[in-house]
């Protein structure tokens, strides 16, 4: 029989940006742009985002990878509660190890002006199953996350307006 567990963590993060706040949120709400700095698709194109994204109240975001070549694939499901736009999102997500359910959060993300930036915080309440998956490496994702989400406002100064 396999040991059955549940531990619940709780991690915030937070990052300012030199781009103005609505450029931030709108990286978050471009399934072309999010392709890139969310699920790290390098080229990610216009015709074939690699995360499918309905960004209302309501809608949903999901993706699919695998890390190795020959690993476990992951599925990343994620649903809209609540978008305030240029304010806030709020949202649940689980994350399956192929058809294992391993996590399941609730992440509020806040956007607030900072002189012509960015104050963005992340807020993210987990239950991780049968210690298939920890805070700390989702903590250290979401990390790796907001760093590719700088490259992209760097990279890309019209980003999430494609």
């Amino acid at each position: 029989m396999t040991d059955r567990s549940t531990t619940h963590a709780t991690f915030t993060l937070e990052r300012v940006y030199d781009a103005p706040v609505e450029r931030v949120f709108a990286a978050w709400g471009d399934p072309v742009a999010k392709s890139r700095w969310f699920a790290g698709v390098k080229d990610a194109s216009s015709q074939s985002p690699a995360m499918e994204l309905d960004f209302q109240v309501g809608g949903t975001e999901r993706t699919v990878g695998t890390p190795q070549e020959g690993g476990p694939v992951y599925t990343y499901e994620g649903w809209f509660h609540d978008i305030l736009p240029h304010e806030r999102i709020v949202l649940t997500n689980r994350i399956q190890r192929d058809s294992e359910l391993i996590s399941v959060n609730l992440v509020s993300i806040q956007f607030t002006a900072e002189g012509a930036g960015t104050r963005l915080t992340v807020i993210d309440h987990g239950a991780y199953l049968d210690g298939h998956d920890r805070a700390e490496w989702r903590e250290t994702g979401t990390r790796d996350q907001l760093d590719r989400l700088e490259g992209e406002l760097v990279a890309r100064p019209s980003a999430g307006a494609e």
